[in-house]
C-alpha cells in the first residue's frame, strides 16, 4: 500500500503536534539505574527485548520468569538469562551483528513501564550463569545489557487498554492455537492433533 501523506522529518512532526508537554518529559532520562529502576526490575515478571541485524531489520522477543529474574549486576549492568525456547535465537544472531538492545520492563498491576536501552552481548561466565539457576537448571547463556538509558514510561497506554483488568479483556474465543498458526504457516503435513502434542509437551518438559 502507498501513502500519500507521509511525515518525513522531526521539523515536520513538531510543526505538527508540538513540543514535549514538560521539560520533565524529556529531562527523566537516565543515564544509569537509579533506586526506582532497580526496586521495579526486582520485582518484574516479564520484559520484551528489542534487537536489531546489521541491516536494520527488527525483532521483539518476550522474556518471562519468577519475578525479579533479570539481575542487576550494577547501576549499568543488567544480566537476561536464557531459557529454553525455540532455538530459533534470534536475539543471539541479531547481537552478533549489532549490539544495540532496547528493553520494556511490566509488572501485572503496575500502569507504568520501564524503559531501557542500550548495548548487549552474550555471554556465559560461569558465576553469572550459576547465580541465575532456577528450577535446579543453570542458563547455559545469559544476555549482558549495558545500559545507556533508562526511563518510566507514563500509564496511559495501560489506561487506554485496560491491560490489566480483566473484565475488559478480549474474548479470545476463536482464535487460532499456536498449532493452528504453525501448521498452516509451515505447511506441515502431520495432524493438528500431533502438533499440540509436541508443543504440550516441549511446554512442560522444556521451561528450564
Amino acid at each position: 500500500m502507498k501513502f500519500n501523506d507521509v511525515v518525513r522529518s522531526e521539523a515536520e512532526l513538531r510543526a505538527l503536534m508540538g513540543e514535549p508537554v514538560a521539560p520533565s518529559v524529556v529531562e527523566k532520562t537516565l543515564s544509569s539505574l537509579d533506586r526506582h529502576c532497580l526496586a521495579f526490575i526486582s520485582r518484574a515478571p516479564f520484559v520484551l527485548v528489542a534487537s536489531s541485524d546489521a541491516k536494520g531489520q527488527m525483532d521483539i522477543s518476550p522474556k518471562g520468569d519468577a519475578p525479579g529474574f533479570v539481575k542487576v549486576l550494577d547501576s549499568n549492568t543488567l544480566a537476561i538469562p536464557d531459557r529454553p525456547g525455540n532455538q530459533r535465537f534470534d536475539t543471539f544472531k541479531n547481537l552478533f551483528e549489532s549490539s544495540q538492545i532496547s528493553l520494556i520492563f511490566l509488572i501485572p498491576g503496575k500502569r507504568e513501564t520501564l524503559r531501557i536501552s542500550g548495548r548487549a552481548e552474550v555471554v556465559r561466565d560461569a558465576p553469572l550463569l550459576e547465580s541465575m539457576i532456577a528450577n535446579g537448571k543453570v542458563p547455559t547463556l545469559a544476555i549482558a545489557v549495558h545500559v545507556e538509558e533508562a526511563f518510566f514510561h507514563c500509564a496511559k497506554c495501560i489506561i487506554r487498554s485496560h491491560l490489566w483488568l480483566p473484565e475488559h479483556w478480549p474474548s479470545i474465543e476463536g482464535l487460532p492455537t499456536l498449532a493452528e498458526t504453525m501448521k498452516d504457516a509451515a505447511s506441515i503435513p502431520a495432524p493438528l492433533e500431533a502438533v499440540e502434542a509436541l508443543i504440550k509437551d516441549d511446554e512442560e518438559g522444556r521451561l528450564y
